[in-house]
């Protein structure tokens, strides 16, 4: 029976993170938790529950959570965020796989709670993470804001059942700051590719957008809520394009 480090990541999460140590209680032998420097009751709620609570200056999301996996003690590590919780047919799942660990890695649902519905299309879910691996066979891997855990080549991870329940946003506006947070970084990334978003980009890219989520996944049946993802993940898309061609028209001027 391998011992399991679970393993988060942390900034102001006195909000959500009592929630997460409680449900992996079970399945824990050690919980690491990397923090960037909170100023809230984060670390005082962390020693509640007996973790090691380490700062850190935030170096990237990618970067962060490798940095975390410096700190297990174990090599098999469960990675969790700060917003999300295992059901409890998924800590079944996992405390199966603690007895008979035969993979380099395990993949299960994401399940997200949006202003307190729970998402079931939308493209949102079946949301797959793989979030349970040997630490040894791979990577956090990806861009600024996009990072997921790729394993060694000729490795593939075993799907599981039970959600890992997300708990996203409570409010509109949580989710507008988001998005204002979101665009910037990922219009500095297309900025630095080169990836200069033409007019028909700007147009068709968030109409398409609003499409794929609601009609051909089916958000139009998570009712209001699905309407409002769907509006704001077209306007997201549409404010991406924007912000970058303003960072090269900025260029343009200052050249």
């Amino acid at each position: 029976m391998p011992p399991i480090s679970v393993v988060i990541i942390t900034f102001n999460e006195e909000r959500n993170i009592e929630r997460c140590l409680r449900s992996v209680q079970d399945v824990a032998d050690e919980i690491v938790v990397l923090d960037s420097l909170s100023t809230d009751r984060t670390g005082e709620i962390c020693e509640q529950y007996q973790a090691r609570f380490i700062e850190q200056p935030f170096l990237g999301y990618v970067e962060q959570k490798n940095k975390a996996l410096e700190y297990a003690t174990y090599p098999h590590v469960l990675s969790l965020d700060a917003d999300e919780e295992l059901s409890d047919e998924l800590k079944k799942s996992i405390l199966g796989i603690k007895n008979n660990w035969q993979h380099d890695g395990y993949c299960f649902n994401r399940l997200t709670n949006y202003c307190g519905t729970w998402v079931k299309h939308c493209g949102w879910y079946p949301d797959r993470k793989q979030r349970l691996f040997d630490k040894r066979k791979g990577r956090w891997s990806g861009d600024t804001i996009h990072e997921r855990y790729l394993l060694n080549d000729g490795s593939a991870p075993q799907h599981i059942s039970g959600d890992l329940l997300h708990y996203s946003y409570d409010t509109i506006d949580q989710h507008l700051d988001q998005i204002k947070k979101f665009t910037t970084i990922m219009a500095q990334v297309q900025f630095k590719k080169g990836n200069f978003p033409g007019l028909s980009k700007l147009v068709l890219n968030p109409l398409w957008c609003f499409i794929r989520q609601y009609i051909l996944r089916l958000g139009f049946l998570d009712g209001y809520h699905g309407l409002v993802i769907c509006v704001l993940s077209a306007c997201a898309n549409f404010v991406k394009y924007s912000k970058t061609r303003e960072l090269y028209a900025n260029q343009e001027q200052s050249a």
